[in-house]
């Protein structure tokens, strides 16, 4: 059989090795830095562009996107040239892939910073971004199919199937979930509200961490730890069984991060049973991970590179074991908006996704640079400096979580709830500080390996084009009269994708279809109006300066929580919010009633000065909104697009707006004179003070109507 000569590309592998490095070190950056911000208000730096509300959407999406999303191509242009046997499709387009995903990130984090952002989370981009990463996102799809489609190896391994399904899922994720309205060059309102908004986010949100955090890595570790170990994959059928489940059930599980909200209840049902079931298929693969290394644990305590992945797979294992567990509605009624979510998103982002990383860097870059690594001492000590690190991180905040659920559920003897919300802050503050400890251990081993990867680049020279032979693949496959449908479905890459779609697809349609289009599903409460023009500007305020990071705004029908906050939220509270503000973490307490708790002059001199009005608050100051002047040049647009949403303003009403802003605002300006206080009626304070004040009083106005019309029965 005559062989064909080909050159695999090093090059684009190098390009993503190095970024995967530089964004890892920004992300975890980042990441100190807004854990520092939370026991220590002065790193906020009083400026708008540090606070913890805008560099923590940094944070997530560099080590999410920019991190791990060069760690995943790094991962596929090295391993699906090797295992197709083939140079990727097209040089340009890897190009083009490569500085197209690295401008997107930088614009991103440059928008981000500036307070650009969508309010949803790991989705906070906007529209001209959104559209940016789906062409780069097709550019990649044909590269990587081109590669597979002109392949010399008919079977497509189990890491190709991985590779397949998350490029066809993170598409549909990304398109579905990104359908938004402009109203300027680079802002935006979700099409989706309220619950649609929450259930089409958290979908997205879960799945994101599925399709983008997991499967892509399961590819990775499907090829490079056999690699590494120089030993086959445990069972092949175990990774049948693995892929197929896991693609399939993944994809209904999002609802279990809105359980006990507004979301119907049989939405939420689902999603925790499909949650539970991914604990099989999880755990299949990450024992077929772990006894691929059966016999050859020598090794792993000899070579750094496999502890790195021991260590990663297992912490898969133990993030895939907690997932499910924390679906079940009596373990989320605990860890729900604490911190024990954070500690458990960081066992798999800092174990699973962070050490396989760090694991294939110190396999590949030696490799594509035809060198040793400079130092297996310095990468073991990498190793355990990065899991105590791990260790001293997640704990913590485990703790942190266990506590604030007990103090926010305690009562005293006579029924009064026993700790005010601030005290719970003040009490974990100790977890806090620690949790930064472990982070900056993490940052210092990641320190370590850029050193040692530096000194290996140096002492080799990279093999940019290196040379392979293979025969080239049959013009026919051959196929065997008993073959099972998998056998069949693996030497086709087009079918490969269609089946992967239509396997998650399914879920996404039968949970999303009755919440848009039955009304039952989503009940309207006549007393909930649109928001004034004024409310709506302070609104967009709010999303900016990311106080739904902090904030929930989700009453769960809790004693506690009615207690402390007041009546639970109803579904119908939230179709004029575009995006909805449920939240995720309650660092702060529950807004969703505060209209008229405290009088203007305590929100004015609370965002002045948190700590003057709440002692031992960590909230930061934002002083910017006394100076800023609301952009009402911007109202119409607002207003038009909100219109378009199916916000039921009058007719015409865009050309109307600011005179309603204007007259609010006077009167809010008016109100903070009689306290003794002079500021603009055209600052931007004055129209967070609005949405603030609006927050939660349809429904108080309702129950005030509802408590009038009982009291004029009985008395009929």
């Amino acid at each position: 059989m005559q062989l064909e000569k080909f050159y695999y590309d090093n090059k684009i592998v190098k390009m993503f090795a190095y970024a995967t490095i530089f964004w890892g070190i920004i992300g975890m950056l980042a990441g100190l830095w807004a854990a520092i911000d939370l026991y220590y208000p002065a790193a906020n730096l009083g400026l708008p562009y540090t606070t913890f509300g805008r560099v923590r959407p940094v944070h997530t999406n560099a080590v999410i996107f920019a991190f791990v999303g060069n760690g995943i191509f790094m991962g596929v242009y090295y391993s699906l040239q090797r295992l197709c046997k083939a140079r990727m499709f097209n040089d340009v387009l890897s190009k083009f892939h490569f500085w197209g995903w690295q401008l997107i990130i930088a614009f991103g984090a440059l928008t981000l910073l500036m307070g650009y952002t969508t309010g949803k989370e790991y989705a906070e981009l906007e529209w001209p971004l959104d559209i940016a990463i789906t062409i780069v996102w097709v550019i990649f799809g044909i590269n990587m199919f081109g590669t597979i489609l002109k392949r010399r190896e008919s079977h497509l391994y189990v890491a190709i199937w991985f590779y397949i399904a998350t490029w066809v899922t993170v598409a549909m994720l990304h398109i579905v979930n990104s359908f938004e309205i402009p109203f300027s060059f680079i802002k935006s309102y979700s099409w989706y509200a309220g619950v649609q908004d929450a259930l089409v986010q958290w979908w997205y949100g879960h799945n994101a961490v599925a399709f983008f955090l997991t499967t892509p890595y399961l590819g990775v570790m499907y090829y490079f730890l056999p690699k590494a170990a120089n030993r086959p994959i445990y069972s092949y059928r175990l990774s049948i069984i693995h892929f197929w489940a896991l693609i399939f059930l993944y994809i209904w599980a999002g609802p279990h991060h809105l359980l006990y909200t507004a979301l119907p209840d049989w939405a939420q049902s689902l999603g925790t049973v499909f949650s539970v079931m991914l604990l099989l298929p999880s755990w299949g693969g990450m024992l077929n991970g772990l006894f691929t290394l059966r016999g050859a644990w020598d090794k792993v305590r000899e070579e750094p590179v496999l502890k790195f992945m021991v260590v990663a797979v297992t912490c898969y294992g133990m993030s895939t074991f907690e997932g499910p567990m924390l679906s079940l509605k009596s373990v989320n009624a605990i860890s729900h908006f604490t911190d024990w979510t954070i500690a458990h998103v960081h066992i798999g982002a800092l174990g699973w996704n962070g050490f396989l990383t760090f694991g294939v860097l110190y396999w590949l870059i030696p490799r594509i640079f035809n060198t040793t690594l400079y130092s297996k001492k310095l990468a073991t000590t990498h190793f355990w400096i990065g899991t105590i690190g791990i260790v001293l991180y997640a704990v913590p905040l485990y703790w942190a979580g266990f506590t604030q659920a007990l103090m926010w559920k305690q009562f005293t003897p006579d029924g009064h709830l026993k700790y005010q919300f601030l005290e719970t802050v003040t009490h974990i503050l100790p977890m806090y500080i620690t949790r930064s400890i472990g982070g900056t251990l993490y940052l210092i081993g990641a320190f370590l390996m850029v050193y040692n990867l530096w000194k290996t680049v140096a002492a080799g020279k990279l093999v940019a084009n290196e040379a392979a032979e293979a025969p080239a693949l049959p013009k026919t496959i051959e196929t065997h009269s008993k073959q099972y449908w998998h056998r069949w479905i693996e030497a086709r890459p087009i079918q490969m994708l269609i089946f992967s779609l239509i396997a998650v697809a399914i879920g996404g349609i039968i949970e999303m279809i009755p919440t848009f289009l039955i009304k039952s599903n989503v009940p309207t409460i006549a007393s909930v109006k649109p928001y004034t023009p004024l409310e709506l500007q302070g609104r967009d305020i709010y999303v900016r300066e990311g106080c739904y990071l902090c904030h929930s705004q989700m009453i769960r029908p809790f004693r506690d929580e009615v207690a402390r906050y007041g009546e639970y939220s109803k579904a119908g509270e939230f179709v004029y919010d575009h995006p909805f503000q449920w939240g995720s973490k309650r660092t702060g307490p529950d807004l969703a009633r505060i209209g008229g708790k405290y009088p203007d002059s305590w929100h004015f001199n609370h965002m002045l000065d948190p700590r003057s009005m709440s002692p031992g608050s960590i909230m930061p100051t934002y002083g910017w909104l006394f100076d800023n002047k609301i952009d009402t040049a911007i109202t119409p647009a607002k207003i038009r697009a909100m219109q378009t949403l199916g916000v039921p303003y009058p007719a015409g009403y865009d050309k109307l707006a600011n005179q309603d802003l204007e007259a609010q605002a006077k009167s809010i300006k008016e109100t903070l004179k009689k306290d003794k206080i002079e500021i603009s009626s055209n600052a931007e304070i004055i129209a967070l003070i609005a949405y603030l004040q609006r927050m939660g009083t349809d429904i108080k106005a309702q129950s005030s109507a509802n408590s009038n019309t009982l009291t004029g029965t009985s008395m009929q």
